[in-house]
């Protein structure tokens, strides 16, 4: 995590609106997973990143949660101020859109995790001939590129490639994806050569990435609103451990969830009861899924035939 995150009480939350009002050019509703997300910013190219990313909402419906992206030269860079009773956030002298996304799909998940029993996961959701696979790790793991290489294959659809939402239902449970279009990296094509014309369309910022929409690529067919979870996959990158995929008993695989803050850096409220909650669903998940340990040090290749296979094996 490289932004610092302080909670703030309702009445600090009406000084900071106050205080940033002047700076707001735009204001844009947006759905995500069922919630109206308002963003409030200056900033032209964040509005318009924001606009391609998520869904329409009409203008007329009451927010559930707010993200304030401003500019402030008092305040330390990558500052993030949030209130929890309204579903307020500041996102202060941060340029880098992905956390802003992340963010805002924070925000929607903290309304529907106290009130609707939905959970975030931070990771890609695939459906591999209707079985629900999902893929989490800590960052440089290699999930991005092991997302996009398996979408390759044309019996994969997918569901997210960076975050989705999931609730239990008896002993399944559903995950269900919230983005228009997907943050993607301007390396991509250099693992996978089949997103080139993609990426030449695409109109990158300054961190090299770029919102896109896959239907150009993989066929508006192919991206699904749900599907039901049969298997994660928990990438780590270790070059002095074994290549071979291994499978952990249910609480291993939630102690190592646990221990590494359920892969989810952007995680808002971190309190006991917050942190209950998680650890109740995680505990479904490991329990309901099969679950596999995939090393990524060595070649993409390698990772993405090790991967596939257990998908569709």
């Amino acid at each position: 995590m490289v932004y610092a995150v302080r909670l703030i009480a309702i009445r600090e939350k009406e000084e900071y609106a106050e205080r940033y009002a002047p700076q707001v050019r735009y204001e844009v509703k947006s759905e995500i997973y069922g919630c109206c997300i308002k963003l409030l910013t200056g900033d032209k190219g964040v509005k318009e990143r924001w606009e391609e990313n998520f869904y329409f909402i009409s203008q007329s419906i009451r927010s559930h949660g707010r993200l304030y992206v401003v500019a402030d030269p008092t305040v330390p860079e990558n500052t993030v101020l949030y209130d929890p009773g309204s579903k307020t956030a500041f996102l202060i002298n941060i340029g880098y859109y992905g956390w802003i996304k992340s963010l805002a799909l924070s925000v929607a998940g903290d309304v529907l995790e106290d009130e609707h029993g939905i959970y975030s996961v931070h990771g890609a959701c695939i459906d591999a001939g209707g079985r629900g696979c999902c893929i989490v790790g800590v960052s440089g793991a290699g999930k991005t590129t092991q997302t996009y290489g398996v979408l390759r294959d044309r019996t994969t659809r997918v569901v997210a490639d960076d975050w989705f939402y999931a609730r239990i239902y008896g002993e399944e449970i559903f995950a269900y994806g919230s983005e228009k279009n997907f943050y993607i990296r301007a390396d991509l094509a250099t693992v996978w050569p089949e997103y080139a014309d993609l990426l030449e369309r695409a109109d990158f910022d300054a961190e090299g990435r770029a919102v896109v929409d896959l239907r150009l690529v993989i066929g508006k067919g192919r991206i699904l609103p749900m599907t039901t979870l049969r298997q994660m996959f928990v990438l780590y990158r270790d070059p002095d451990r074994p290549l071979d995929p291994r499978h952990p008993g249910s609480g291993e695989a939630l102690e190592l969830l646990e221990e590494n803050g359920w892969f989810n850096p952007h995680l808002l409220v971190r309190s006991p009861f917050k942190e209950d909650l998680r650890r109740r669903f995680f505990s479904a998940l490991c329990a309901g899924a099969d679950v596999t340990l995939i090393n990524t040090a060595g070649t993409p290749e390698e990772t993405q035939r090790t991967l596939t296979s257990l998908m569709h094996g």
